[in-house]
This record gives C-alpha cells, sequence and structure tokens, in this order.
C-alpha cells in the first residue's frame, strides 16, 4: 500500500533532507506542496489553486496532466518502459527521430538521444571535437561561446555559460577555459549594423585555429537574462562560422517547439546550425529527454576515424516512455493553432505589460512569441515576492532582476490577464 504523507510530514521531510535548485540548505526560499495539476494550474496542499506561467521552467507547452499525453505514457508503460538502448532499438525512439529529421532546419539527419540539456550540449561540445579530431585537427578543441550565455550545469556545459556574470563563477577554476564574444547587442527588431559582430569576427580571426565551434542560443538567450536579438545576427553568424571554418551549434533547449513564434528559433534566420540541442518542451513537460541532432557530414567524419565510434552513451538513453510522450507531444503541437496561439500570447503580454515601462524601477519590458520579461533596475527578493504572488493565484519565479512569464500555449486570455495584472500589481507594490 502507498504511504500518504500529511502536508506537514511532507514539509518536514522537505526541510530537513531535500535540496533544491539554486537554494540555501541554511536559508531556503519556502517551497509550495503541490498535490496535483491540470491544465494551465497547479494545486497545492491547501487547496490553493495558481495560474502556472513558468510551464514547469518552460516545458508544459500543452499544460498539465493532458489526456493524449497520459495515454501515450499509458500505452507505453503496457509495452516496455525501459530497455537499454545499447544494441537495441524501439518503434518510439525510431519515430522520434524520423520526426525530429523532418521538423528541424534542413540538413540535420542524425539524431544522438540523451536525458537532459546539459547533456546535449555535452554531446555537442563532444561531436564537435571528435570531428574535428577525425579530420586531422586535433587542435580544434576550444570554443568561442557568448557573454550572458547559459549552456546548462554540468561541467562541459559551465565552460560554455557566461564566466562572469553566470550562475556557474564558482567553479572558474576547475572548469575548461573556452573563448567569450560579446552578447548580442542587437534587439529583435533593430536595424542591422555590421559592427554588432564586430567581437564575434575578431575572436574567430585570432583563435580560428583552435576553436571547434561557436555555441549560441538562436535569437534568445534564456537564463542568462531573457535577452532577444536580431536574426539577422543569428544569419551573419552562420556565414562567418563558414567563413572561419568552425561548426555552429544552435542550443534550442529553451527555444526549441514553438516559443519564440517559430517552431524553431533558427527558422527567424533561415539557418541550419551543425549541431542542434533539443530538450525541455521535447516531451510537453513530462519526463526528461534531449536530442542532440547533427548533419551527415558530421555523423560520418567522426565514424570514419578512430575509434570508429561516437564516445557518448547514457543508461537512459532512448528511453520509450520519454520517447512515447514526446512522439504525442509533437504530434499535439504540429496539429494544434499553436502559432496562433503563441501570437495571442505575445500581443497580449506585450500590451498588458507596456504600464510598467513609464516605472522608473523597470529597466526594460519585452516580449517575444511566449515569454514576456520585466527587468527591474535591482535584484528581485524572490522568496517575498513569490509569496505575494501565490497569495494572488499565481505561480511565477523570478530570477536576478528579471521577472518573467513563459506559460503554456493553451493558456487562455482570461488566465494571461490574471497573470499580467498581478506582475503589474505587485512590482508596483513592492518596489
Amino acid at each position: 500500500m502507498t504511504e500518504h504523507l500529511t502536508s506537514k510530514e511532507v514539509a518536514l521531510i522537505d526541510k530537513e533532507h531535500v535540496w533544491h535548485p539554486y537554494s540555501s540548505i541554511l536559508n531556503p526560499i519556502p517551497a509550495y506542496h503541490v498535490v496535483s495539476a491540470k491544465g494551465v494550474r497547479l494545486t497545492l496542499a491547501d487547496g490553493t489553486e495558481l495560474i502556472d506561467g513558468m510551464s514547469s521552467w518552460w516545458s508544459a507547452i500543452h499544460g498539465y496532466n493532458h489526456p493524449v499525453l497520459n495515454e501515450a505514457l499509458s500505452d507505453q508503460m503496457n509495452k516496455v518502459s525501459h530497455v537499454m538502448f545499447g544494441g537495441i532499438v524501439h518503434e518510439p525512439a525510431a519515430l522520434l527521430c524520423k520526426k525530429l529529421t523532418e521538423i528541424t532546419p534542413r540538413g540535420l539527419e542524425k539524431v544522438f538521444l540523451s536525458d537532459s540539456g546539459s547533456v546535449s550540449v555535452e554531446v555537442a561540445l563532444k561531436m564537435a571535437i571528435q570531428f574535428w579530431s577525425s579530420q586531422g585537427r586535433p587542435e580544434k578543441s576550444q570554443f568561442l561561446s557568448f557573454k550572458k550565455g547559459y549552456h546548462g550545469d554540468t561541467f562541459g556545459a559551465m565552460s560554455v555559460c557566461d564566466p562572469y556574470t553566470g550562475m556557474h563563477t564558482l567553479f572558474g577554476n576547475a572548469i575548461t577555459k573556452q573563448h567569450f564574444a560579446e552578447s548580442p547587442a542587437c534587439k529583435f527588431d533593430s536595424s542591422w549594423e555590421d559592427h554588432f559582430l564586430s567581437n564575434v569576427k575578431l575572436k574567430l580571426q585570432q583563435h580560428n585555429q583552435t576553436i571547434a565551434a561557436v555555441i549560441i542560443e538562436p535569437i534568445m538567450q534564456g537564463a542568462g537574462g531573457l535577452n532577444f536579438y536580431s536574426p539577422t545576427y543569428l544569419a551573419e553568424l552562420r556565414e562567418l562560422c563558414d567563413q572561419f571554418d568552425v561548426l555552429l551549434i544552435a542550443d534550442e533547449i529553451a527555444t526549441g517547439f514553438g516559443r519564440t513564434g517559430k517552431l524553431f528559433a533558427c527558422e527567424w534566420s533561415n539557418i541550419t546550425p551543425d549541431i542542434l540541442c533539443l530538450g525541455k518542451a521535447l516531451t510537453g513537460g513530462y519526463m526528461t529527454l534531449a536530442a542532440t541532432l547533427c548533419t551527415t557530414k558530421i555523423s560520418d567524419s567522426i565514424c570514419s576515424a578512430d575509434p570508429g565510434v561516437f564516445m557518448h552513451g547514457p543508461t537512459y538513453m532512448g528511453n520509450p516512455l520519454a520517447c512515447a510522450v514526446a512522439n504525442a507531444s509533437i504530434k499535439l503541437l504540429l496539429e494544434s493553432n499553436w502559432q496562433a496561439d503563441v501570437l495571442r500570447i505575445e500581443a497580449q503580454l506585450t500590451k498588458d505589460l507596456s504600464p510598467l515601462t513609464s516605472c522608473d524601477f523597470v529597466k526594460d519590458v519585452r516580449c517575444l512569441g511566449a515569454v514576456g520579461v520585466v527587468e527591474m533596475t535591482s535584484k528581485v527578493d524572490i522568496g517575498k515576492i513569490q509569496k505575494d504572488f501565490v497569495a494572488d493565484g499565481v505561480w511565477i519565479r523570478p530570477f536576478d532582476t528579471r521577472i518573467y512569464v513563459m506559460p503554456p500555449y493553451i493558456i487562455s486570455t482570461e488566465d494571461l490577464t490574471h497573470l499580467t495584472s498581478r506582475i503589474v500589481k505587485i512590482v508596483s507594490k513592492v518596489f
């Protein structure tokens, strides 16, 4: 019989034993006990309902407890929940890999499945290094990344995150030193000027002999600041990578599957990266799964040189349950009117948050696709402001100076109004 805990028992265990992400054991930010979720609502143990503005860190694009995704998991669970991927294949993985090659930018034909977004970045970095080794150029083993960029929490991924203002400065002496260009300074709708890429070009001129790849988050830098930049920047960067003989890795873990208004953010610039990282919304927020796609040129080169294989293999790679729900989520997305929903969300976010642009304590308000950002002039007290949000029936988790929402695409106009009105009210009250 399953043991059921009281809310007080859960809270006690949480206090004594559970270490939450980016939190202090000594001075923890309050954790709220969720007992169920459906649609865009989270239900707490005391019966409080919260409209979710976070999509569970940007992944639950269809909302929660969706019958189509539930059925996909249930059906697959009755067949096989997990089996090793070494020397074995199964239908959910085969279908998923085929679909990913069909819907991602043209030319990405090989798919390596993994467990999480950070691992998909690790895989991409290793692919780039192994590619150049196979070309007889092992000296090309460093990476050019961008300030304010974020690519994950594992060691390789940390090495290409912003080394100074990012979350991983503590590990600076332990991680591999990489090259960093200035973050894109051109806003999404900026008129293009060649100097926007001058720093990147300089870095490539100086170090292209040792740089394996440039890694970038297309159109939107995510956890590094939620900054949007011009599609022309990405298009010009693609040309620079070709000019200086380095690969281009696009990290679409946060932007993939419609978040910016295109199915993949690379489409804003009409470019194909050499390697593409996917995660988060891949399964609609149901299970952890990620994918790294590459061109046939890269995969064939890696496998034609010693040791003749790609050197990576996660235990839960290609998990059948995760692949099955990913297939169902992608089908659900593509058969929906998702683009109209995202454009509707963008228009409402832009309108509803605009009153904050005149506030002295607001540095910037920006919206793109299903992303709305209010950047404050000073750091946000996350625990305090989140308590206010919960009291007003919304789930919003700020970071640093940013108060933002990335709601599920299914959110109604009324529920989105409640989210945005709470932001305007609480920001005005707290600051």
